[in-house]
């Protein structure tokens, strides 16, 4: 600081004035999420899926039928297949839902029942729930630096994957994204308690969340269970009550109504198949498609080989894991893969259980789940999105990491929005994202110029964000992907071949959570 003289001819230095102070985070983050909330209200109107009468089906069973009911019921075909506490939730929301639209909870009237009032009161209790969302994600990064935070909130709140699935597609994933992150945000704080509690919660509400478990195992073992044996083993039956307390709450009522085999046998249709109707871009895509290319060369080749289907791609959800060259595929190995794939992270967590390390290794957990797992939508790749956009600001390279999986996971969702009025919606979700995410990344990891007193040559942190050359290719490879089926393949193929702009999404998509969970893994060696 430079010194400066007044008129008495005498020294003072100059302080520099005081910086304003930020707003309190609440108050921010209120702000944000009521932008966020007007963009779903102008959503309202746009294409909801099958998913829109998946849900109004469950308000109406909750609401018109016993407890002892909920799982057998079949009058509609989406009959009800998520753990009991989103049972219960829809039965909270029946209770409104009744007084909006009567003939939304009927069992037998409602029946593809799409008023006014319904789509409505539907929409607006997603857009309700998602401030669990909100609270989550404030819990986590509410003692971050101001700029931080309120990129991160941006990341997650304007998630364009996460409008495309609920406020588009239509589901409740914010909801309990935001008990994950809630959980996440305890275990962080070094709350272990809390966050097994909220775990344990969460599963109740959608147990696919599961494939986490093993990685909250491991973790409260060795750090919540710790101190000694008397001590670890108390804090051990502390933490089985609380989880053992939760799960009863749950399901206790239906084991008294001897209903527990019904309800684990719709949460648990193994009978589905490997693959959803449209692949998600996982491992599986590889692995079918080389059946394919196998039994083609051999049946050119002269052997008896029955040439696969196309039952992959079909549209329809049966049993679609039968392979004509490669060996079939069941429940029990996917489960084994992906136990194997976590194994690394589950090593790490057990010997050096760090709090600042749980979000990474859950969100690593959900991408060996989501690459490995058995009958995988598309949509679970939000189950590792969502949190890896919490740490996406650690350095530079989970930066570039993010920006890229963002990308890849949103674009992955563009065939769940098929009709045409509604592709320029999710044409401008993704390319704001995508400008919004390399702008504020450009300006939080910035450039320093050093010289170096021997040389004089200007020397670059290598904290820079980029988009390097082979970034650049694969994301205009997959900007070439949508240009062919949008525009090229209804003129050549759209008859002979309908499933192929699907299935190339699928392969190119897969590339990238391919490299995603590479180096997921090989951060989670590195890193200690």
């Amino acid at each position: 600081m430079k010194p400066a003289k007044n008129h008495h001819n005498q020294t003072r230095i100059l302080k520099p004035k005081p910086e304003p102070e930020f707003k309190r985070p609440i108050t921010e983050i209120i702000w944000v999420s009521l932008v966020s909330t007007c963009i779903k209200f102008l959503l309202i109107p746009a294409y909801h899926s099958t998913d829109f009468e998946v849900h109004r089906n469950w308000l109406a069973i909750t609401h018109s039928l016993p407890l002892s009911q909920w799982y057998s019921d079949e009058t509609s075909p989406w009959t009800l297949d998520y753990p009991p506490f989103f049972a219960h939730f829809e039965h909270f929301l029946s209770f409104f839902a009744s007084f909006v639209d009567p003939i939304m909870v009927h069992i037998h009237h409602g029946l593809d029942y799409k008023s006014k009032p319904t789509i409505l009161f539907q929409r607006i209790s997603v857009i309700i729930t998602d401030f669990v969302l909100v609270f989550g994600i404030y819990r986590l990064t509410r003692n971050l630096g101001c700029k931080e935070r309120v990129l991160i909130w941006v990341l997650v709140i304007f998630s364009p994957a996460l409008m495309i699935v609920d406020h588009l597609h239509f589901q409740y994933n914010g909801f309990l994204l935001g008990i994950l992150l809630i959980s996440l945000s305890a275990l962080e704080e070094g709350k272990d308690l809390l966050g097994g509690f909220v775990f344990a919660i969460l599963l109740c509400f959608k147990h696919l969340f599961a494939v986490a478990a093993p990685v909250y195992f491991v973790y409260l073992l060795r750090h919540y269970c710790r101190g000694g044996f008397i001590r670890g083993f108390g804090r051990l039956v502390i933490m089985g009550s609380a989880v053992v307390a939760v799960f009863a709450a749950a399901y206790g009522p239906f084991l008294y109504h001897g209903q527990i085999q019904q309800v684990f046998h719709r949460m648990f249709p193994f009978g589905r198949g490997l693959c959803h109707a449209y692949w998600a871009p996982n491992f599986w895509v590889f692995y079918i498609i080389l059946d394919k290319v196998l039994a083609f060369l051999l049946v050119r080749m002269g052997f008896n080989v029955q040439a696969p289907t196309a039952s992959f791609t079909g549209g329809l959800v049966g049993d679609s894991s039968p392979f004509a060259v490669l060996p079939r595929v069941t429940p029990i190995i996917t489960f084994s893969i992906v136990l194997l794939a976590i194994a690394p992270c589950l090593v790490k967590a057990w010997r050096n259980p760090q709090p600042r390390m749980i979000t990474r290794w859950i969100a690593y957990a959900y991408t060996c789940g989501f690459m490995f797992g058995w009958h995988v939508h598309e949509k679970a790749s939000l189950h590792f999105v969502i949190p890896l956009a919490i740490i996406a600001l650690k350095s530079v390279e989970d930066a570039n990491h993010y920006f890229y999986l963002s990308i890849v996971s949103c674009y992955s969702l563009f065939p769940l929005l098929f009709e045409v009025q509604e592709y320029p919606i999710k044409f401008l979700l993704l390319l704001l994202h995508a400008t919004l995410t390399w702008i504020g990344f450009s300006s939080y990891f910035t450039t320093t110029n050093r010289k170096t007193a021997e040389t004089e040559q200007t020397r670059y942190d290598k904290t820079r964000f980029i988009v390097g050359s082979f970034g650049k290719l694969y994301l205009l490879g997959l900007l070439a992907v949508e240009i062919y089926g949008q525009f090229v393949h209804p003129i050549l193929f759209a008859e002979r071949l309908p499933f192929l702009p699907l299935m190339m999404i699928s392969i190119c998509c897969a590339f990238g959570m391919m490299y995603s969970w590479i180096w997921q893994l090989r951060q989670i060696i590195k890193l200690h």
